[in-house]
């Protein structure tokens, strides 16, 4: 089995649990990790994959805490640096009684990630590189030091796995940069994962079926478009077809696609890149099969680490 490393953000989601209050209304909150590359991290290596987290956190009791979640999943915390000039990055959430969210955004260490600290990875035996945007595309060190990994990944052969994670309240003031950045990535990762609405707005189309043609025209990456109880659409080689998800009674759906790329990045792990790139529509159509059951078994439990807890490659028997 070889290494998988995630880069990206490490933080504190902070839940009000008073339902329909908002920020500033809401008393009790509940503490969460978070941050989609930590997500998938913890589901690679819930399944018995080897996996290690680049990502900032502070000196604080909030980013110790983010380590020693990551240590007893088995994620390889070499990489979690800790900045003693930044505080651990926080979300605070709040759902609306109309379905909107409350959401604020208090940024720390994540962004912190520097080209330098890039320098100090080992990428020998790594063989699969995830980038889990969501804040790696704010301005800041975090943004150059994707990168110049990206980069460094192309120049040692690296597989290069992408997941925009697009966050409106993030970037609603410069969506345009999200979109840009998000397509410097895509034509450049051998796989990537998106929403339907991310396919509509990294395109630029109105319907899914225009931002499907278009993905399969601008890049040669194999990608999976999560389509909720509906299922994935697989495109790869110029065509298209819908993986079909498996029934489950869904009580929570935060972190489904994380464990669905996780589940994905984990299969590929016991592959090289050249044998990856021999994998039949057959092969990629199994392998999409079993992320969907890991996404979908992860919405039967209240919060992602939670479930992932309950994650293992048994699920792709």
């Amino acid at each position: 089995m070889n290494k998988v490393l995630c880069i990206g953000e490490a933080l504190i989601d902070m839940i009000c649990t008073d339902k329909g209050s908002t920020l500033s209304d809401g008393e009790n909150f509940l503490k969460k990790p978070g941050g989609a590359p930590t997500n998938v991290a913890a589901a690679i290596a819930a399944l018995g994959g080897k996996v290690d987290l680049a990502a900032k956190v502070g000196t604080d009791p909030f980013g110790k805490y983010l380590i020693n979640v990551m240590k007893d999943f088995g994620v390889g915390t070499s990489y979690m640096l800790q900045d003693t000039a930044h505080f651990t990055t926080f979300a605070f959430v709040s759902l609306m009684d109309n379905g909107e969210r409350d959401f604020y955004f208090n940024r720390g260490a994540d962004g912190q990630l520097s080209e330098a600290d890039i320098e100090g990875i080992d990428l020998n035996g790594v063989s699969i590189i995830h980038f889990g945007s969501a804040t790696g595309f704010l301005p800041g060190p975090l943004q150059q030091a994707y990168k110049k990994l990206l980069k460094e990944a192309m120049v040692r052969n690296i597989y290069i796995s992408f997941d925009p994670n697009y966050r409106h309240l993030l970037f609603r003031n410069n969506t345009q940069s999200f979109i840009d950045q998000s397509n410097y990535f895509l034509e450049r990762c051998h796989f990537f994962k998106v929403s339907d609405e991310e396919a509509m707005l990294l395109t630029g189309e109105s319907t899914l079926t225009a931002a499907v043609s278009v993905l399969l025209q601008k890049t040669k990456s194999t990608f999976a478009i999560t389509l909720g109880k509906e299922g994935t659409m697989l495109g790869m080689n110029g065509t298209k077809v819908i993986i079909p998800s498996i029934p489950v009674n869904p009580v929570d759906t935060t972190g489904a696609g994380d464990a669905f790329v996780g589940a994905v990045l984990y299969q590929l792990s016991s592959k090289s890149i050249d044998q990856i790139n021999l994998l039949t529509d057959d092969h990629w159509k199994h392998i999409i099969q079993n992320a969907n059951k890991a996404g979908a078994r992860t919405c039967e439990y209240m919060g992602a680490m939670e479930a992932f807890k309950h994650l293992s490659n048994d699920i792709f028997n």
